[in-house]
């Protein structure tokens, strides 16, 4: 190597090394950063976003480093929410700063542990609006390219919420503005009402169309003359401004459809477009009478077609002109499976002429007799703007339903129609103009809508083709109109769906621009050619039968195409155009437009949240929406909820404030003390469409000062309890902090209720029934579970209850009635009680024989001078109270205060009653019966032996859920008692589960009603001992003045009773008061509606009762133990209602089926005068209305049959000796089917001794004569009596199983009463004519709507499109 060149290498090396040095420092310095970051401790901040009830569910979740300046939070913020930063605000959701509202300072050069972020601890914040205005959306940077396809969307939007509603509506980037924004391409929609899509299509297609918008403008309305809001073109006049010049995105249609006569309930029928068009231009016909427009839509939309019949042996023709107004198109002609490929092909069959012939001949005039001749439809004229309806609807007459023909159809751009009008037509020998009755008119489109006349006696066609005399002239008129004739296509209505029901749109051409648009309701955008095509229809395959049923349902369905002629295509009038009225309309619908863009602001602006107040007189809590706006100051709005709440004569204004509150857990947040110039606005945390708090409007006395409410303070409801009234006071409110703890909590009461501390027990109740005494005097209010709103008991008195155990003390049992007892309004019978009002007050306890006696002395004398209700209480009163001492005595070991009877825990409530008779004293109208029930011996003759009850033990695992599930003393829709209802409508105590396994078997059946299924429930446990035994429950009554409307006479107690009472008990403690004993009289439960269900069940406690339930006492005996009470109805098979209530009657646990038909035989004559014999009727099961298992007369209740409370029961009477004689017998009920004369003979019943088929089949043979060989059968369908229509039976049902036995699929007959329709398979049907089966049809359809029974085939009847011109629908009902 060159010694020159070493030293030039050396210095390249030298810097080489130091750059790689350098980099090497560079990576080990970010490393070290890295390092540094990855070691700092992290801040999780999770953010909610309260701004709108939207986004209320959703958070923002940021990890940041504990060094991040709160800028830069902010600024992360902004990006993951998509709001501009500076227009929100945040603020503390949690943490020690819960209670600190002011937002957090964005321009702070704090990092966020200095502002009080905790590391590795969850950070919730509030995103909440700025000053009161709601955070600003960023805007999108999205290109164009988006939003030009977004604008290329073509079809039905998907909808979310309410209808109409498209996709804008719902996104994450929504915006108040974004709905009233005017949509991109510069049109306006129109908002879909419900169902109303095809009218917006119409609309906007009639909008888009120069001619008949200018006319329309054209058109003045005179108010003087008729009402603007029923006037249908002054309607559309002003619907059309303002698709024109609103600024909005959509607009209503409700003014439209009002001018139609329309009420809201039209919004929901949907209807068909073309109909649609046609209503409506005879409407504007009518309405444009006499005015210059009177003739405008046959001038834009009328043509004339000749319908005529020539005859092939003498060239006669015999013609009729007539007009129309569209052109239908068949898609797929009749009887083919293929459909037309495109509209010009459709064209060509409309006007191909059919050939008669046959029994089809025409009569030929000039013939005189049928000669064979040609049919059919040539166009004279076609009208400037050319509708073509696409007939997609058809009617399957296979399966009887309206189906849509999906089917591919071209149709071009530009559409020649000169090769379809017949300039022939015009050299053809004129004749006399007749209406041909060989001309079936079939093929005739004139709208039998329209009010046109479509025919012309003299001759004389109105259309262009025909005006000249001079047939030269007409000639070349009708030659340059065919050489002028090309179309072009500007409007494309498409419908989505199927023949049930779908959703219209409109693809529209725009004159101005040549550029096509969907205007799909509000949406409105930008198509292509291309998007034109894909309304086509069909699928890419070959047209086959099939391919309708594969194919889009997407698809044209009406086409209207514009005349190209230079000299009458029109431009829409430009604005310096208009007419003066339009000019006027114009200006107050923009003005109209602002004053609703203003009040709209005023709402956005406006707070809207609820307000409670406590009415100072009444004392009755009120509620009101308050609407206030944001810049109002808290002391304006005051004044605006004052004057809400109407309290001018009840308190001051200057005696009212508005407090933060929370009415779900009854807690006043917090009050804003020196904030009465604060705008409303940042007080509440801006204008939201829903808070999370409401509010209070707060009253005090003029003597009275406002407590100061803080942010984090509990609010506890005090009650003091008096231990030697067994009072409970009304409660004191006081407010505590969490952090507090009891002593210092009691030291607060103490001050607010001027009680000691160092004697106060404090008792929490957390929840129902949850009574916690708080006696850790160092435990925080946090700790011992208090919350926002809390209550407690208190006692501060020196007696020894305080050293008792807590749970055996005084205070406990006295607390724990509080929370059991309720209030009950008793309403007893109105009558005296008659003879049994002797019983009324009897021993009730053994060896005091003579006061029956005393008692009886007492009551003496005629029925009508027997004493009160009120005298029986106060008679009554005294007498149980000595009783109660007695027994109190008897107990002699335990003396506790707290079985006296003293006093009672609610206050004394004044009553009308209790001021008529002031001389007796309060305690002797309180019955507070704490004393035992008495004894079983002298109760009721109910007494069970041990091995009886335990019998009545018995239930199964079926029952025992039901049991175990029912809470409720009432029968209310049989929710308690009743059978479980199954799948197949039957009961859960059906004894036909197996019944005919079992009686081939020979095994009872395991499983019994269930004793509380009964009608009462025995009192006593299984040791024979009262169940009540030593268990004292709370009963006080004392009259009371019902309210008005409750019956004259009517005597009501108010009853408050431990709701822990067994119903039994509760019967016991109100017999005084009826005066007889309980087990003659029932116990009602009153619902709402004033419906009234028996409570039997006796064992049952009052628990499902709550406050101010009401109760009704009837006189009558009530249910012994095992008895139930049960309805009974006849069974009438052949009758049109099978089904017959006749009574109630009561049957027996252990009672014979025999027994129960001898109980049965004086009710039947005295109360549904049926005089029967004990073998002329039958007794047997009833599910629904399906007659069931026959019960013989040695049948016993609860062993061989189960029986439920309010069980049901058919009594079916016999015309001859019964023929059911034992359980392996099947009864089934028969029916004859001749289909030689369309009819059903009468039931008979068939009784078979086994389940075979060959049986069944020789006794039909045997009671119709028809040869055993020729039987054929089928079972019934449905509920009895199995009614099918005649037209269905012979082809619906299945005859003839192949099976040898009934108890098989699919018969399934294991049970008495199923209904076998049969028939002799060699007669044969009946033919009908097409007259004969309507008649049928509409008698079998009416029957079976009468009798309740399925209709095969009832499509939904579709109402009517009509539009009533005089704004309203017309009243005479039988115009429809």
């Amino acid at each position: 190597m060159v010694p020159s060149e070493e030293n030039q290498l050396v210095p390249k090396e030298d810097m080489f090394w130091s750059c790689r040095q350098s980099i090497f420092a560079e990576m080990k310095k970010k490393f070290s950063q890295v390092e540094s970051a990855a070691e700092e401790p992290r801040v999780l901040c999770i953010i909610q976003d309260t701004t709108n009830s939207k986004t209320v569910n959703e958070r923002v979740t940021l990890n940041l480093p504990a060094s991040t300046p709160l800028k830069r939070l902010f600024e992360d913020v902004a990006s993951k929410v998509g709001y501009v930063n500076g227009t929100f605000d945040l603020v503390w959701g949690n943490g020690d700063n819960v209670t600190d509202t002011t937002p957090i300072d964005q321009n702070s050069e704090k990092t966020i542990l200095d502002a009080g972020f905790e590391p590795g601890k969850k950070n919730f914040l509030h995103l909440t609006d700025k000053d009161g205005e709601q955070p600003h959306i960023m805007p999108e940077e999205s290109g164009t390219a988006d939003d030009s396809a977004q604008d290329r969307f073509i079809g039905p939007l998907p909808r979310e919420g309410s209808v109409g509603c498209t996709n804008d509506y719902v996104s994450q980037s929504y915006s108040y503005s974004s709905v009233l924004s005017k949509s991109e391409t510069g049109y306006v929609g129109l908002v879909n009402q419900a169902m109303t899509c095809y009218l917006n299509s119409l609309l906007q297609t009639l909008f888009m169309t120069p001619e008949f918008r200018n006319a329309l403008y054209k058109w003045e309305f005179e108010e003087s003359e008729e009402d603007p809001v029923t006037s249908i073109p002054y309607q559309l006049q002003r619907l059309f401004v303002l698709l024109q010049t609103s600024k909005k995105r959509a607009i209503e249609t409700t003014d439209v459809t009002r001018s139609f006569g329309w009420d809201s309930s039209e919004a929901w029928q949907q209807h068909d477009v073309q109909e649609l068009c046609r209503v409506m231009f005879d409407a504007l016909e009518q309405k444009w009478k006499q005015t210059e427009q009177a003739d405008l839509i046959n001038q834009l939309y009328q043509g004339k077609l000749k319908d005529y019949v020539r005859c092939l042996e003498c060239g006669y023709e015999g013609w009729r002109i007539d007009t129309y107004l569209d052109i239908p198109l068949v898609i797929r002609p009749y009887g083919s499976n293929q459909a037309f490929a495109s509209v010009e092909e459709a064209l060509h069959a409309f006007i191909q002429p059919e050939i008669l012939d046959g029994p089809n001949q025409y009569f030929c005039e000039r013939c005189k007799k049928k000669c064979d001749a040609r049919k059919g439809l040539r166009f004279l004229h076609f009208p400037y703007l050319l509708t073509l309806q696409l007939k997609r609807f058809d009617f399957d007459y296979t399966t009887m339903h309206r189906i849509k023909l999906n089917d591919r159809m071209t149709f071009p751009e530009e559409l020649d129609m000169s090769v379809f009008i017949d300039v022939e037509d015009e050299k053809s020998p004129q004749t006399e103009s007749c209406t041909d009755s060989g001309a079936e008119n079939e093929g005739s489109c004139h709208s039998d809508q329209m009010s046109n006349d479509f025919s012309n006696d003299d001759g004389v066609d109105e259309g262009i083709c025909l005006e000249s005399n001079s047939a030269a002239e007409r000639l070349s008129k009708a030659g340059s109109e065919k050489s002028s004739l090309l179309y072009e296509l500007f409007s494309v209505m498409v419908h989505s769906g199927s023949a049930a029901g779908g959703h219209y749109y409109a693809c529209i051409k725009s004159f101005s621009d040549d550029q096509w648009y969907s205007f799909n309701d509000q949406h409105v955008s930008k198509i292509t050619q291309e998007d034109i095509k894909k309304t086509y229809g069909g699928s890419s395959g070959s047209r086959g039968y099939y391919s309708s049923a594969f194919a889009s349902s997407t698809n044209a369905y009406m086409l209207i195409y514009r005349l190209k002629d230079p000299v009458r295509n029109a431009k829409f009038l430009e604005a310096h155009e208009y007419p003066e009225h339009i000019k006027q309309l114009v200006q107050k619908e923009r003005e109209l437009e602002e004053q609703e863009k203003r009040q709209r602001e005023i709402e956005r602006n406006t707070c809207k949240i609820k307000l409670f107040c406590m009415h100072p007189t009444k004392q009755i809590m009120m509620e009101n929406k308050l609407e206030v706006h944001k810049d109002r100051t808290l002391k304006e709005a005051v004044e605006i909820a004052y004057k809400l709440m109407d309290l001018e004569e009840a308190v001051p204004l200057d005696c009212c404030r508005l407090v933060k509150y929370d009415e779900f857990h009854d807690y006043l947040e917090r009050s804003y003390e020196g904030e009465e110039d604060t705008p409303m606005g940042l007080l509440l945390g801006g204008v939201k469409s829903t808070y999370m708090f409401d509010l209070l409007l707060e009253t005090r006395r003029p003597d009275q000062i406002f407590q100061c409410y803080k942010p984090g303070e509990v609010m506890v409801k005090v009650h003091v309890v008096d231990l030697k009234t067994e009072s409970v006071a009304p409660p004191i409110s006081i407010r505590a902090y969490l952090n507090q703890t009891v002593s210092e909590f009691k030291q607060l009461i103490s001050k607010a209720t001027h009680l000691p501390a160092e004697t106060m027990r404090v008792v929490l109740e957390r929840c129902y029934n949850d009574l916690r005494l708080l006696n850790v005097s160092s435990k925080t209010l946090k700790a011992e579970g208090f919350f926002r709103s809390n209550k407690v008991f208190i006692e501060s008195s020196e007696s020894l209850d305080r050293h008792v155990a807590y749970t055996d003390s005084h205070l406990w049992k006295l607390l724990d009635r509080h929370a059991n007892t309720i209030r009950l309004y008793v309403s007893l019978p109105e009558q005296s009680p008659g003879s049994q009002f002797r019983r009324a007050v009897y021993q009730k306890s053994s060896g005091d024989s003579g006061n029956l006696d005393d008692a009886c002395e007492r009551v003496k004398g005629p029925v009508g001078n027997m004493k009160s209700v009120e005298a029986i209480l106060e008679e009554s009163t005294e007498k149980l109270k000595s009783l109660s001492l007695q027994q109190q005595q008897q107990e002699g070991d335990n003396g506790d205060s707290s079985k006296s009877t003293e006093a009672s825990d609610f206050e004394n409530i004044e009553s009308p009653l209790n001021e008529i008779d002031s001389s007796v004293s309060a305690e002797n109208r309180e019955l507070e019966n704490q004393i035992q029930i008495s004894d079983p011996e002298n109760l009721q003759s109910e007494e069970r032996s041990d091995s009886d009850v335990n019998n009545d033990r018995s239930t199964s695992s079926v029952d025992s859920d039901i049991l175990s599930s029912s809470h409720s003393s009432d029968t209310l829709c049989n929710v308690d008692n009743a059978p479980l209802p199954l799948a197949n409508g039957l009961d859960s105590h059906s004894i036909t589960s197996s019944r005919r396994s079992k009686a081939n078997q020979g095994k009872k059946e395991t499983w019994d009603t269930a004793e509380e299924d009964s009608g009462t429930d025995s009192e006593y446990d299984e040791s024979g001992k009262s169940r009540g035994e030593a268990q004292y429950m709370y009963f006080k009554s004392e009259p009371y003045a019902a309210d008005e409307g409750s019956g004259e006479g009517q005597k009501w107690l108010m009853v408050h009773v431990d709701k822990r009472i067994t119903l039994s008990a509760f019967k016991q403690h109100l017999e005084p008061f009826v005066g007889v004993p309980s087990s003659h009289f029932k116990v009602f439960r009153v619902y709402a509606s004033n419906q009234e269900f028996e409570s039997v069940r006796l064992n049952e406690t009052l628990s499902s009762f709550s406050d101010d339930n009401k109760i009704t006492i009837r006189l009558g005996r009530a249910l012994k133990k095992g008895e139930y009470r049960v309805k009974v109805y006849q069974l009438l098979v052949n009758e049109p209602e099978p089904c017959k209530f006749l009574l109630d009657a009561v049957f027996a646990k252990g009672m014979t089926v025999r027994q129960s038909k001898e109980e049965l035989l004086p009710q039947l004559r005295e109360q549904c005068g049926l005089d029967l014999t004990i073998d002329r009727f039958r007794l047997r099961k009833k599910t629904w209305k399906n007659p069931g298992t026959v019960f013989l007369d040695y049948h016993i209740y609860e062993e061989d049959i189960n029986i439920s409370s309010n069980w049901e029961v058919f009594l079916e009477i016999l015309e001859g000796v019964e023929k059911m004689k034992s359980m392996s017998q099947l009864a089934v009920l028969s029916r004859r089917w001749r289909p030689s004369e369309m009819k059903l003979d009468s039931f008979q019943e068939v009784v078979l001794e086994s389940s075979s088929v060959e049986e069944l089949k020789e006794k039909l043979s045997e009671i119709s004569g028809i040869p055993l060989e020729n039987i054929e059968f089928a079972k019934g369908r449905g509920t009895f009596p199995c009614d099918i229509s005649i037209l269905e039976i012979h082809q619906d049902l299945d005859w003839n199983p192949k099976v040898s036995t009934l108890n098989v699929w699919p018969l399934y007959i294991c049970d008495d009463g199923a209904v076998i329709f049969y028939r002799d398979k060699t007669e044969e049907l009946m033919e009908l004519t097409d007259e004969q089966r309507n008649e049928l049809m509409k008698k079998e359809s009416s029957r079976l709507q009468k009798t309740g029974h399925r209709v095969t085939y009832s499509p939904r009847k579709e109402k009517a499109l009509k539009i009533y011109l005089d704004g309203a629908p017309n009243k005479d009902l039988t115009q429809d």
